[in-house]
């Protein structure tokens, strides 16, 4: 029997609709998708929490978990004179956080593979939890060819735009 990446990710309920910048493909299916992935930009947050590490580590460990998501490992840095990053490593994927205090900013990523999880909550968590005035999230489906050996067969390189 030939394993197609939707019975290794199924992602039943997700539709092209609730994600922007999502091509479809042709039949409309998401059969495809293999995970969400969540960028979150925070804006005016608490200075004093961008700053704290042992707060961060309390903030993505609650956010991975109101998010249903699997805490494997947790690492974080604080630079001096200020910042601090973190990366939670999830069965499903990682959580992702940079701070800038002087800015009162936040740079969040989170991905999430499989239909269990919900990334959109872990970014309202951290939204949250840094008390954030204004914040822009933008949401993408990372999809895969329906089979692997079609990929291979498909193969092609895609020129990235420059800024």
């Amino acid at each position: 029997m030939e394993q197609t990446w939707r019975c290794l990710h199924p992602n039943p309920g997700w539709s092209d609709s609730a994600v922007e910048n999502t091509p479809s493909s042709s039949n409309g299916c998401t059969d495809d998708i293999v995970g969400k992935h969540c960028i979150l930009e925070l804006y005016e947050c608490d200075q004093a929490k961008l700053n704290d590490e042992a707060f961060l580590r309390t903030a993505v460990t609650t956010a991975a978990k109101l998010s249903g998501a699997t805490l494997l490992n947790l690492i974080t840095h604080r630079f001096e004179p200020q910042g601090v990053t973190g990366l939670a490593l999830l069965a499903e994927s990682h959580i992702s956080i940079h701070t800038w205090p002087e800015n009162r900013y936040a740079a969040v990523d989170v991905f999430t593979c499989g239909d269990h999880t919900m990334p959109e909550r872990a970014c309202e968590v951290l939204r949250d939890e840094l008390s954030a005035k204004h914040h822009l999230l933008r949401t993408l489906q990372r999809k895969a060819p329906s089979q692997l050996d079609q990929a291979l067969v498909n193969s092609k390189s895609i020129p990235l735009s420059t800024c």
